[in-house]
């Protein structure tokens, strides 16, 4: 067996054990965990007193933990809930942030902040549907028409941006219409194994040994997925693609894969979560809060600067577009729809390693670009909540 430090793993799965246990101490404290698990990273690491950094045991888990990540957040895609009016808006409402995206990435090209308009404009794309869904669900929002619109445009900006990455900024060489065509045999596989799986479960003696074998120490179910995990990742590394993507869509084939939930095995989605949650995606937040170049934002005022530019810039580009749900919602819950849109944190942070990793970024973008992601995390849910504390007290 290899000699393997474990100290720095110690250090950091105590911050991720710690995090959620203060802001448990402090209720009132309306803070998402993985912000003090990044800002914590960012103090223990290089950057601040330099105690913990990132070796081979961290970056191994972190790794997993950002797959995990992007696989819980294709499992929050909710098929039933993207058709009809709600998808329409939520549709239009990705292309106009498309639009003004592009914008904002040739004005900061032109301005000589960026060296990639392209990127910059996707990283400013993403919601974090993992964040948006449990802060609707909290505030009773989440079956509401005006929840279901900001899911269902949460859920579209979310496959989008992750699409659009694995396209033109995939770390494997290749040109983007031959990952188009390699995304589309993708999706060829994926519908295959959806119809295959759905057949086998018919299968009466099959379907009762996946119950009988569910909450036992196999775990098949939570097999099963991390199987289908690992062979969407291998194949998409194989293909060329961006294996973020991969983990994305094994998420959402597995939303899809799973229609009997409720009946048969309604424990299984807190069994991955607590994987992913429990274990794995802590490890990812804090570790890039370790590699977090903070000296490289706060040398000069220009870097600094750039920090508040992205924060409007993510503000106008998924919270202008809100605009267009004037018909369905109005006033103060049009413009809480804007700020659920504009928070952003994971994708951003998972955008800006590759960035970094091709040199399209340099590292004060980097750290600007996750610095604004950090305040739109801490900032903008907390201001939808005062916008929708009004209307859910007269409503009661």
């Amino acid at each position: 067996m290899p000699a393997v430090s474990f100290i720095n793993l110690l250090a950091v799965a105590a911050i991720a054990f710690v995090a959620p246990l203060l802001l448990g101490l402090f209720p009132r404290v309306r803070l998402p965990a993985v912000v003090v698990e990044i800002v914590a990273g960012i103090v223990v690491g290089p950057a601040v007193f330099g105690w913990v950094r990132v070796d081979l045991p961290v970056q191994i888990l972190a790794i997993l933990g950002l797959a995990f990540l992007l696989f819980l957040a294709g499992m929050e895609i909710d098929v039933e809930r993207l058709r009809g009016r709600a998808l329409r808006l939520a549709g239009l409402s990705f292309a106009v942030s498309a639009i003004l995206a592009l914008l904002v990435g040739y004005g900061a090209f032109a301005l000589g902040l960026v060296r990639s308009p392209l990127l910059i404009g996707i990283v400013l794309l993403a919601t974090s549907l993992g964040l948006v869904v449990p802060i609707l669900k909290d505030a009773g929002e989440a079956t509401t028409a005006f929840g279901q619109l900001v899911i269902a445009a949460a859920s579209v900006a979310d496959f989008g941006a992750v699409i659009l990455l694995s396209l033109f900024f995939s770390r494997e060489a290749s040109s983007p219409i031959a990952k188009l065509i390699l995304l589309a045999g993708f999706v060829i596989v994926i519908a295959l194994v959806v119809l295959g799986v759905r057949r086998l479960e018919r299968l009466m003696p099959l379907s009762a040994l996946l119950v009988r074998l569910q909450d036992t120490t196999a775990e098949i179910r939570v097999r099963a997925s991390i199987l289908l995990l690992i062979a969407f990742t291998a194949l998409a590394q194989r293909l060329g693609l961006e294996t973020i993507l991969a983990a994305f869509l094994a998420g959402a084939t597995l939303r899809l894969i799973d229609q009997d939930q409720d009946q048969t095995h309604p424990n299984f989605p807190v069994k991955l979560e607590a994987i992913g949650y429990g274990f794995l995606i802590p490890i990812f937040f804090v570790s890039s809060g370790l590699q977090f170049d903070l000296r490289a934002l706060v040398n000069s005022s220009s870097s600094l600067l750039r920090l508040p530019l992205f924060l409007i810039a993510l503000l106008a580009v998924r919270g202008l577009p809100a605009i267009l749900y004037r018909g369905v919602v109005r006033g103060r819950r049009m413009v809480a729809a804007g700020l659920l849109q504009a928070t952003s944190l994971p994708f951003i942070v998972a955008a800006t390693a590759i960035g970094l990793e091709l040199r399209l970024i340099g590292p004060a973008t980097g750290a600007a670009l996750v610095g604004a992601g950090l305040v739109s995390v801490v900032a903008f849910p907390v201001l939808a909540l005062m916008l929708l504390r009004p209307y859910n007290l007269a409503r009661t």
